[in-house]
């Protein structure tokens, strides 16, 4: 878990990734060196990040504990990046595309649905496509942008029944897209906040599936390809 100044939910981020594997997750400061062997996956938490007010992750990118972060995912490990973390990995070339400011020019905090696009990555392998998730979003630059045709959607903004339209898009993302992975499939950034959804006291536990999808995926790492 990476930690940058501003960043807001790498605790609960931790906490639910403990409560679904069981085992121990450090929070590494952005200004140390990432130890690129020492660990089987690595998450970018929501929140801010220094920087933010040029452009979000425009500065965090250049971290660094980020070098390390671009060599293990170059190797196949498996990175995910949640609102900033996902801001982070687009201004790092992690994944393509870039974000703007949401169409509103307002900032967003509020429940949306989510219908999940492909269940072949490891982060979505508990998910079955079609699949409609509730999950918060809070994040004032969501408007996910691509020169060109979007590549590896995972996830995109939908109404409670699946149907993808534009009262459903919160921020304007193009073609209503709330998470993408790389090509490879081993980095996934989204915008929505599993972890804000991991727990029937919070309205709603379909983050849980993110995060089981992970564990299946670090405990069967020959099916993460």
């Amino acid at each position: 878990m990476v930690q940058f100044p501003g960043t807001n939910c790498e605790r609960e981020t931790a906490r639910a990734l403990v409560g679904q594997f069981g085992e121990r997750v450090d929070v590494i400061w952005h200004g140390c060196a990432f130890p690129v062997d020492a660990y089987a996956a690595v998450v970018l938490p929501g929140g801010f990040a220094y920087g933010d007010h040029l452009r979000a992750g425009a500065i965090a990118r250049f971290s660094p504990v980020m070098g390390g972060i671009q060599q293990f995912a170059s190797a196949g490990g498996l990175v995910l990046g949640i609102c900033n973390g996902f801001q982070v990995l687009l201004e790092a070339g992690l994944l393509s595309g870039a974000m703007l400011r949401n169409a509103s020019l307002e900032f967003r905090s509020e429940w949306v649905y989510c219908r999940v696009e492909r269940a072949d990555t490891p982060f979505t392998r508990a998910c079955h496509v079609g699949q409609v998730l509730k999950l918060p979003i809070a994040h004032g630059e969501g408007n996910y942008v691509s020169v060109q045709d979007p590549q590896g959607v995972v996830l995109r903004y939908c109404d409670r029944h699946g149907a993808i339209t534009p009262g459903a898009n919160p921020n304007g993302s193009q073609d209503a897209i709330a998470g993408i992975a790389n090509p490879a499939g081993n980095v996934f950034g989204l915008m929505p906040h599993p972890e804000r959804a991991a727990d029937a006291l919070l309205g709603s536990i379909d983050g849980q599936f993110i995060f089981e999808s992970l564990e299946v995926a670090l405990r069967e790492p020959a099916l993460t390809c």
